[in-house]
């Protein structure tokens, strides 16, 4: 019976189909994850070939993390080194909310982000930070706004100190009659500040004219300035024309020849658009360029469309107008004027720590993208101030910048005859 039993069962027998079915879909999914792999190593290849804007790199991934993320990162490995009393960045609430950002775009700490997806026009003026200043943060980008998007704060605007050339004052300070039509540069000292440098003398550069100044937005203006009960921080007289002839002056004080345009767009353009404000301006830097070759820095100065609080450093018991330095990152060689920004910032951040509110990059997504630095590698575009400064504040930073700047010229100066000098004795 048992030898029945054991005849009448058979031994399972595998099922050659099942086992085909089994490797055939192994080697698919694992061809599958080859080919996965593979676009994503050309995508990445191709995005930094092709990518322009920094947020699109890991440069410009680690030049967005705040410096207590390494310091923090340091720590954990190194249990004696001394923890900052500010909470942890690899926080759960911070975590989430940079991964959040990361992979959609939203800012939880700021609503208007969500608004921004679904309306791109909306988002013109963000901005990427690429270099943090010691006078702001990472949510405190600049703002370029139209003349008409423009307003006054509600809050009142801090008087500057008597005497000055801000509003409210009388006689030799009086408001907008400070340097009234701005067809002349604003004398040394005028603003109630020491201009820098040596003696009026002939320049260093004996003569030649390296540094070039100009203005895209050139009737951006300042409400203490102006009449009171202005609308708009607009215009043709008292602007920021007026504090990029102080850099020019302060400039020609230390030595470095300046030049310096305050031409008037809006009057002399036929049809003239604010939205071809770069285009105007190009043209008046080719033209300058092709009549003076010693050009080598181009600065185009500008005013921020933000309040008080946000551009307004105290240094030394004394207020100044903060700076933000803006790459284009439409550019090809953006990295070329980053650095040049660069070096001007961190001598900045040694002599004036405070003053400078960071690199901010932008792409042709969020401006014009370009902002004429294309023309030279030494070519930046500076805002200083914003909407409630003064121009005493925008002299002093003005006077600040001519040091820095002037410093920068005669050590690149320094370098190329040391190099030309060991190139001789080869």
């Amino acid at each position: 019976m048992r030898r029945i039993a054991a005849a009448g069962r058979k031994r399972p027998v595998r099922n050659p189909r099942r086992i085909l079915a089994t490797g055939k879909a192994f080697l698919l999914l694992s061809a599958g994850s080859m080919v996965v792999f593979l676009l994503l190593g050309l995508g990445g290849m191709l995005q930094n070939a092709m990518a322009t804007n920094p947020v699109k790199s890991m440069k410009g991934f680690a030049a967005s993390l705040p410096a207590t993320l390494f310091s923090s990162l340091l720590g954990m490995e190194l249990p004696h080194m001394a923890k900052q009393e500010n909470s942890s960045p690899l926080s759960a609430r911070k975590a989430a909310a940079f991964l959040v950002r990361f992979l959609t775009d939203l800012n939880p700490n700021d609503p208007k982000s969500l608004l921004e997806l679904g309306m791109p026009g909306i988002g013109q003026d963000n901005a990427v930070l690429l270099r943090p200043g010691s006078g702001g943060s990472a949510d405190e980008a600049p703002v370029d706004h139209a003349p008409e998007s423009v307003t006054m704060e509600d809050a009142p605007v801090t008087e500057p100190e008597a005497g000055s050339e801000g509003a409210g004052g009388d006689g030799d300070g009086s408001g907008s009659s400070a340097a009234a039509s701005g067809t002349q540069p604003p004398q040394s000292g005028s603003a109630g500040t020491e201009a820098p440098g040596t003696p009026e003398a002939e320049t260093e550069t004996s003569g030649r004219k390296v540094v070039f100044i100009y203005h895209s937005h050139n009737r951006e203006s300042f409400f203490p300035e102006l009449k009171e009960g202005t609308k708009q921080p607009d215009s043709d007289t008292v602007n920021v024309t007026l504090v990029g002839q102080r850099l020019a002056a302060g400039l020609e004080k230390l030595g470095v020849g300046a030049l310096h345009s305050d031409k008037d767009y809006a009057k002399t353009t036929k049809d003239y658009n604010w939205n071809n404000s770069y285009k105007y301006s190009l043209a008046t830097v080719k033209e300058a360029m092709a009549s003076d070759k010693d050009l080598k820095f181009f600065f185009d100065i500008h005013r921020d469309s933000q309040h008080r609080s946000k551009t307004t450093a105290t240094i030394g018991g004394v207020d100044y107008a903060q700076v933000y330095f803006i790459i284009g990152h439409r550019n090809p060689d953006w990295e070329e004027n980053e650095k040049f920004a660069n070096d001007i910032h961190q001598v900045l951040e040694k002599e004036y720590p405070g003053l400078s509110r960071g690199i901010w990059g932008k792409d042709s997504s969020t401006g014009n993208g370009e902002y004429n630095q294309s023309v030279a590698p030494d070519s930046v575009l500076i805002e200083i101030g914003g909407v409630d400064n003064t121009l005493e504040e925008c002299y002093r930073t003005a006077d600040a910048l001519a040091e820095v700047i002037s410093e920068l010229y005669w050590k690149q100066q320094d370098a190329l005859e040391v190099g030309g000098q060991a190139a001789n004795g080869k």
